[in-house]
């Protein structure tokens, strides 16, 4: 199990907030937990100094390209970068420093997976060089994914085939349990059971993390095969349940 950082921009800022309030046109909306007055390249090298590889750098909405490029020159190839991805930019940001693209929304249309936008992209990019965001919501019978800004609720269920499937277009998934994301009251264990069954390529879990107990409890739940990223908890982004310091910490126990 890995400890995988994060770099959340939001009108060319470092936020963190809670993402299930992140819309389009009510920003009154939106609940911020926490601004930084530090670059996004403050961040990045201090990610590269603990060799915690693999994080990711989300722009959440317009406005946070020069954000994001100042991330990716703090870290040149070490942070995965997500956020209004298609086939027109993905190649883009890949040049300039990325390792990954995230991808969400641009592979999905009306509601349903875009097979060929997504064979596209992947022939693009190259499939090691390629995250899926799978961010989903409870629905009556099953997980379902999100998309635009997790408004939106899309018809593919997390599943043991869908799973399957995905992992040959992709490197990683990464997933956020957007019912709890930015609540820090604790995670989605039902979920973690759910991906830690059927994990068959690195899986980034988000959402609800609030203290040092969330991730022995992802550890144990995830089978130790479930990566989690921490955000409004640390620290370092104003938070109270852990410090920076004793997760990476924990990292470094976890994969020594």
């Amino acid at each position: 199990m890995r400890f995988r950082p994060c770099i959340d921009l939001h009108d060319g800022r470092v936020k963190q907030i809670v993402g299930s309030t992140l819309q389009d046109s009510d920003s009154a909306s939106l609940q911020t937990n926490f601004s930084s007055k530090l670059s996004p390249s403050h961040y990045a090298r201090m990610y590269q100094r603990d060799n915690l590889v693999g994080g990711h750098v989300i722009m959440l909405g317009p406005g946070n390209e020069e954000a994001a490029v100042d991330a990716l020159t703090g870290w040149p190839g070490g942070l995965q970068l997500g956020g209004g991805i298609t086939a027109d930019n993905a190649g883009r940001w890949l040049e300039r420093g990325a390792s990954h693209v995230i991808i969400t929304s641009h592979v999905f249309h009306d509601g349903r997976l875009d097979a060929d936008r997504l064979y596209r992209l992947c022939r693009l990019t190259g499939r090691d060089r390629l995250v899926l965001d799978l961010s989903c919501r409870w629905r009556v019978d099953g997980y379902y994914v999100v998309t635009d800004r997790w408004q939106n609720f899309t018809d593919l269920r997390i599943s043991k085939e869908v799973l399957a499937e995905l992992a040959d277009s992709c490197d990683e998934f990464l997933i956020h349990a957007v019912d709890v994301e930015g609540k820090c009251m604790g995670v989605d264990e039902r979920l973690i059971n759910l991906l830690a069954e059927h994990a068959t390529i690195p899986i980034t879990y988000a959402g609800g993390i609030g203290s040092m107990d969330d991730l022995y409890l992802i550890r144990e739940a995830g089978k130790g095969r479930i990566d989690a990223t921490v955000g409004s908890a640390l620290d370092i982004f104003g938070g109270s349940g852990c410090s920076y310091e004793e997760v990476v910490t924990f990292h470094r126990q976890e994969n020594d």
